[in-house]
């Protein structure tokens, strides 16, 4: 992990376990030409005074503390990621050339989910009144060019943030926290299965359709069908460094480059006013009520 990464978290007392350290998880990112973590949402909200009334009661001052910092080092992530996410979405729309020949519905996907993300950290930013502390980004090789290393991508980006909103429900401090890491769980999963279901529509001229996605896990599996999961994958992340570690390639360029990323670009994150297709799914209160 870069330097400037590391000084970004605080020390909140656990380490990294077993075979899911940064180095495994890029060796699996090679094999899905992508790794990393889009959508970390609208938890930083919850880092505000305000949110600290349903947690750690009774607790002393110093476990307190801790549950502050662990708090911090998963919200300060959720930051960084939504800047990439929004980015991601960006360029897809922007700049890809098979966006324009998908069906309208799959176009309205990839423009909803970037109003989602926007509203993701539009709402962290209110609370920790800074930007993210990385505004550019670099990618895999072929990525918004070649279908298929763009739906490797997404999908290891939407892999890789729903196991890590599964790790803020295990670490997260109060309830409220869990709940809305939960929430924010669920829209990315949505939006794995419709990354996926944009495979069989991609035309053949941009090498289409595409019969598997590679994701995370750095296995090849069948688009057919795209909803393809009987549980979350938590991918045995246990702790928030392990999601840094798989956003270090696309924020830091020396660990871009040891990932076989195009360095050649960067890709800058541009924040706007988004606007949700419905207003019954925008944020209503952090209880979710």
């Amino acid at each position: 992990m870069s330097s400037q990464l590391k000084d970004l978290l605080a020390p909140d007392g656990t380490k990294e376990e077993g075979g899911t350290n940064r180095r495994a998880f890029l060796q699996r990112a090679t094999l899905a030409g992508a790794v990393g973590a889009a959508g970390l949402g609208t938890l930083m909200a919850l880092a505000s005074p305000k949110a600290h009334g349903s947690g750690l009661v009774g607790h002393d001052e110093g476990e307190w503390d801790d549950s502050k910092k662990r708090d911090r080092n998963i919200l300060i992530a959720a930051e960084i990621a939504e800047a990439l996410a929004v980015t991601t979405y960006s360029n897809i729309i922007d700049t890809a050339p098979f966006f324009n020949r998908l069906p309208s519905d799959d176009q309205g996907y990839l423009i909803a989910a970037r109003q989602e993300e926007m509203c993701h950290y539009l709402l962290e930013q209110s609370v920790t009144d800074e930007p993210s502390p990385f505004s550019s980004f670099f990618y895999p090789k072929g990525m918004f060019k070649d279908a298929q290393t763009t739906l490797n991508v997404l999908v290891t980006l939407e892999d890789a943030f729903i196991a890590a909103y599964l790790v803020g429900v295990r670490h997260f401090s109060t309830p409220d926290l869990r709940v809305t890491a939960a929430r924010i769980m669920g829209i990315e999963s949505d939006h794995r299965t419709l990354a996926r279901v944009l495979a069989s529509d991609v035309a053949p001229q941009d090498g289409g359709p595409i019969e598997k996605i590679t994701g995370a896990q750095g296995v090849a599996e069948s688009a057919d069908p795209p909803n393809n999961n009987g549980y979350e994958r938590t991918l045995c992340w246990a702790h928030i460094d392990q999601a840094v570690a798989a956003l270090t390639p696309f924020a830091d360029m020396t660990a871009a480059k040891a990932a076989g990323f195009d360095v050649s670009k960067s890709f800058g994150f541009s924040s706007f006013t988004p606007q949700l297709p419905n207003p019954l799914g925008d944020f209503i209160s952090f209880k979710g009520c």
